[in-house]
């Protein structure tokens, strides 16, 4: 029996350096929808790069952790997560 895996993923925006943060059970497809500007929340801030994703098995772990990283603190546990990767994506 196959899995369906349920996803959180971070995007940066290389414009204005902000992230947005989602959740889906197709990563590959949403983030090319907002790579591509369908989606309303990051059509303007183009063009947008995958930093981080986690995928979950529950559906509600996966948007659980989606609300956890849009908090303050969430934020914070998130850049020092990915700390290496943002260094990487502002020296390019």
């Amino acid at each position: 029996m196959v899995k369906k895996f349920y996803y959180v993923y971070v995007l940066q925006s290389l414009k204005d350096n902000k992230f947005y943060i989602g959740y889906s059970a197709e990563v590959d497809r949403r983030v090319l929808e907002h790579q591509r500007g369908e989606n309303v929340s990051t059509a303007k801030r183009l063009p947008m790069i995958l930093v981080f994703y986690e995928a979950y098995l529950s559906k509600k772990d996966a948007l659980r952790r989606e609300k956890y990283f849009k908090t303050t603190k969430g934020k914070t546990t998130l850049r020092q997560m990915i700390r290496e990767t943002l260094v990487e994506s502002q020296t390019h």
